[in-house]
């Protein structure tokens, strides 16, 4: 796999396995709250919420760090759709991105509990392809 990091959004910086599985964990926790909960707004939110993790946890694996600018999102988005292989993280989390960034700037999105479950049985695939990948790569679990 032939990754590149534009500068602009990414710069490099070597992480330390406990420092990748914090991220990883980070993700879990929200992972978690999103399960545990009933209400279909608060699913949505730490299931994206853990989405983002991921992708920051993968990055720091290839020892990069986000930077923090307009945008960004959408470059962890694209970037842990690429490291994992499947294009579909990237427009499902397109999808996620654009209804919390309606509820959040413009007035709020209604979630729907069906939506909810459905984003979060997404996440947990994702949770699981991550963990996966960062067994096989880098012995951190």
């Amino acid at each position: 796999m032939d990754l590149s990091f534009e500068s602009k959004f990414f710069e490099k910086r070597k992480f330390e396995g406990k420092t990748i599985k914090k991220y990883f964990s980070g993700a879990g926790r929200d992972l978690k709250i999103a399960i545990e909960n009933k209400h279909p707004e608060v699913i949505f939110k730490f299931s994206y919420d853990c989405l983002i993790k991921l992708g920051i946890t993968l990055i720091a694996s290839q020892n990069y760090r986000i930077r923090s600018r307009t945008g960004h999102h959408v470059k962890i988005l694209e970037k842990l759709s690429e490291i994992l292989e499947d294009k579909d993280i990237e427009i499902m989390g397109e999808a996620m991105r654009k209804k919390r960034n309606f509820d959040l700037y413009e007035g709020g999105a209604i979630i729907s509990e069906k939506e909810a479950k459905e984003y979060l049985n997404f996440v947990k695939i994702i949770v699981i392809e991550v963990e996966k990948l960062l067994k096989s790569q880098h012995g951190l679990f």
